[in-house]
């Protein structure tokens, strides 16, 4: 063997044969985003099927742990669903018509209000008058004759009307909601023997109840607190209205409390409400701004430090994720889209606590110098056993 056979390199291919390049990761990309794609359109056109039965499956998680504390206490599954379901249902309606009562009052008052609010304002108008009038003279310059310009006559149908128009769609959808959240209640029992029947090994049924059952706490914890809060930001709220003299504080309460289950919009249009019916029912512009000011001051207070360290302890999520994801859910399921956004978000951070292949996601949705979970709770750990266990024998028995 001479020199120059030693020194050449090994051949890595067949002669004759073509190198083939490394396969590369863009088509795989492709392929996921043309699936995201597709399936934000189809959540869209889906809406109206999709929204009921998501925020029944989000119900049911949430009031899960009560049923099973009940269940403890002698009472059946069905009795705890009938609970459920009567307690939310009129809560929901009892709410939903005192709201809207005085908001059909307030819009058919809409041109007198709208006088009122100005003749108050009026003082307030003189620095602007300039721009006003400036503003006024480009208007005069840039318009059209009268024959020029077509004329269009707006006709408002009425706050009623559209009222009457929605409020089929709104009722069936709740009437929906309540009827799947009665049966899943009655039935989630079912699903874990589910789980654990189609699992392959017994570490694989173990985790998977695990994750349900920590996604169920989490949520009955979040869901629980932010309710309290809620409660508790609503009785200030209708405290210092009625300090201040404004009509039906009780209303301005409870329209705190539903709001606020609205991150960030909800506070906004609390505020902006409260600020115009102060201008039309106190008598002057600062007793007004005093009343939205201070519905100001006490969801500033709540958002910034209640929350925040109550429902810090149970999950600490990135502020600017949660912002968009607000946005998103809004732009896809409107309010309701808004309210379930954030229980959705905590969904999936609990999956990327459990799952290795979602800990990319779960660095992304925690907040700063927020670590994941790498251990679970040793009292999720024996309840997701027994419910294994007691699954295995159901089905041994069968």
């Amino acid at each position: 063997m001479n020199e120059s056979e030693e020194r050449s390199p090994p051949l890595t291919t067949p002669p004759g044969s073509v190198p083939q390049a490394p396969a590369s990761s863009a088509p795989r990309w492709a392929i996921i985003g043309i699936f995201l794609l597709l399936l934000t359109g189809a959540i869209a056109v889906a809406r109206d099927f999709l929204l009921p039965v998501v925020l029944a499956m989000m119900l049911t998680l949430v009031f899960t742990p009560l049923r099973r504390w009940l269940n403890r206490l002698g009472v059946p599954s069905w009795l705890c669903a009938v609970l459920v379901v009567v307690g939310l249902g009129g809560g929901v309606i009892g709410g939903v018509t005192a709201l809207s009562q005085q908001a059909a009052d307030w819009i058919s008052r809409g041109p007198q209000i709208g006088f009122q609010i100005e003749r108050k304002l009026r003082d307030f108008r003189l620095p602007i008058e300039k721009v006003l009038d400036a503003i006024h003279q480009v208007d005069e310059l840039t318009e059209v004759s009268d024959e020029q310009t077509p004329k269009v006559e707006l006709r408002n149908s009425g706050f009623s009307d559209q009222i009457t128009e929605v409020l089929p769609e709104i009722g069936t959808q709740l009437i929906f909601v309540l009827v799947l959240l009665f049966l899943l209640i009655v039935s989630s029992d079912m699903f874990y023997e589910k789980l654990v029947h189609v699992m392959p090994t017994f570490t694989d049924k173990r985790r998977a109840v695990r994750i349900a059952l920590d996604i169920e706490r989490t949520l009955s914890r979040y869901f629980s607190t932010i309710s309290l809060i809620n409660a508790l930001l609503g009785v200030g709220v209708g405290l210092v209205m009625w300090a201040l003299g404004m009509p039906t504080p009780v209303l301005f309460g409870l329209m705190a409390f539903i709001f606020n289950f609205i991150p960030y919009v909800g506070s906004i249009f609390g505020i902006i409400i409260t600020t115009v019916i102060a201008l039309v029912s106190l008598p002057t512009p600062f007793h007004a701004f005093a009343a939205g000011g201070s519905y100001l001051l006490l969801t500033s207070i709540e958002g910034q430090f209640v929350t925040p360290y109550f429902v810090g302890r149970v999950l600490q999520m990135n502020t600017v994720i949660v912002f968009v994801a607000i946005a998103f859910w809004a732009w896809l399921w409107s309010v309701v889209g808004m309210i379930i956004a954030v229980p959705m978000l905590v969904v999936v951070r609990v999956l990327s606590d459990h799952i290795d292949a979602l800990r990319p996601v779960g660095e992304f949705l925690s907040g700063q110098g927020t670590e994941p979970e790498t251990e679970p709770e040793p009292e999720l750990v024996d309840e997701a056993d027994e419910i294994v266990q007691e699954s295995e024998a159901e089905i041994q028995r069968d």
